[in-house]
C-alpha cells in the first residue's frame, strides 16, 4: 500500500513568527525519505472549514498578540468543524498561541478577553508588564501518567529510541496557561519554565492533539515526536497498526545533546 497523508497548516502567513515552519518541514521530509506521499495544505484567513475534514494531520503556529486576534475571529467561524475532528482523533500539534486558542479564553495584560474555541479544559492569562516573560531552552520528560488517552501504546511509541520521552525546546511567552481537571499535561518540566511557571506542567494532550510552548522548533530536534504524529495520522486514516521504518537521527540527536549540556542535563 502506497501511504498517503494530508498535512493542514492553519494560518502559515500568520502563525508562523518563531520559525515553527521548521515543524511542516520535518513532518513532510520525513514522510518523504520513507516514501509516504505526503500534501501540505495552506489554510489561511478566509479558508472554508470543509478543508479540515480533508487533512489528517493539523499544525498551526504561534504569534504575537495582534496576529494572534485575527486568526482568533476567524478562527471562531471554524470551530464546530474543528472541535468535531479534533474529538473524531485527527492528530494535530499547535504551538504557542495555537494552543491558547484551544481554550476557554486568554486573557491579555490589560484585562481584555480573547475567547478561545472551548475545545481543550485550560485558560492562559497574562499577568503583565511587572512580570517577565518566560523565555528560554527547556527540557520536559513525558512520564507515562502525562502520555495518555485513546492511544493505549503512545507512551512506548514517544519514548522509544527518545532517551525515555525527553522532549527539548526553546519557550517565549507572556501568558501563562493552566490546565482544568480533564486534561493531562505533555510533560513535566526539567529546565525552564512551561505551561505557568509554577506548577512544572507544560503543554496539553487531549485525544490525539497536542498543545505545547516548545518552539525551536520543536520537531526538528525531537524527531520521535515527529513520528507519533505521522503514525497516528496513518493509523487513524487506514484502520490499522503502522511501523515506520527507521531514520538516521544522528544529526537530531547530536542537537539535543547541545541544548542539554547548556543546561548542565544528562541525555
Amino acid at each position: 500500500m502506497n501511504h498517503k497523508l494530508v498535512i493542514g497548516w492553519l494560518y502559515p502567513e500568520l502563525m508562523s513568527t518563531y520559525g515553527d515552519r521548521g515543524n511542516i518541514i520535518t513532518l513532510q521530509k520525513r514522510c518523504e525519505w520513507r516514501g509516504i506521499g505526503v500534501e501540505v495544505k495552506r489554510l489561511d484567513i478566509g479558508f472554508d472549514h470543509k478543508l479540515l475534514t480533508t487533512c489528517n494531520l493539523l499544525f498551526m503556529g504561534g504569534a504575537q498578540d495582534q496576529q494572534q486576534k485575527i486568526v482568533a475571529e476567524d478562527l471562531q467561524k471554524k470551530a464546530s468543524t474543528l472541535k468535531k475532528i479534533i474529538n473524531e482523533g485527527i492528530p494535530g500539534l499547535y504551538i504557542c498561541g495555537a494552543y491558547q486558542f484551544l481554550g476557554k479564553y486568554y486573557k491579555e495584560a490589560d484585562g481584555t478577553i480573547i475567547k478561545g474555541l472551548g475545545i481543550l479544559d485550560l485558560y492562559t492569562e497574562n499577568p503583565g508588564i511587572n512580570h517577565p516573560r518566560l523565555i528560554g531552552n527547556i527540557i520536559i520528560k513525558c512520564h507515562p501518567e502525562f502520555i495518555s488517552g485513546s492511544q493505549s501504546k503512545r507512551d512506548s511509541d514517544l519514548r522509544q529510541n527518545d532517551n525515555e520521552g525527553t522532549l527539548v525546546g526553546f519557550e517565549n511567552h507572556g501568558g501563562r496557561t493552566y490546565l482544568g481537571k480533564n486534561i493531562k499535561a505533555l510533560g513535566r518540566v526539567v529546565k525552564g519554565f512551561g505551561n505557568n511557571g509554577i506548577d512544572k506542567t507544560e503543554g496539553a494532550i487531549y485525544k490525539n492533539s497536542f498543545g505545547s510552548y516548545l518552539h525551536g522548533p520543536i520537531l526538528p530536534k525531537n524527531p520521535s515526536f515527529a513520528d507519533l504524529l505521522i503514525k497516528l495520522a496513518l493509523e487513524k486514516k487506514y484502520g490499522s497498526p503502522i511501523n515506520l521504518s527507521p531514520l538516521d537521527n544522528s544529526l537530531e540527536t547530536q542537537a539535543r545533546k547541545s541544548i542539554a549540556k547548556r543546561l548542565s542535563i544528562e541525555l
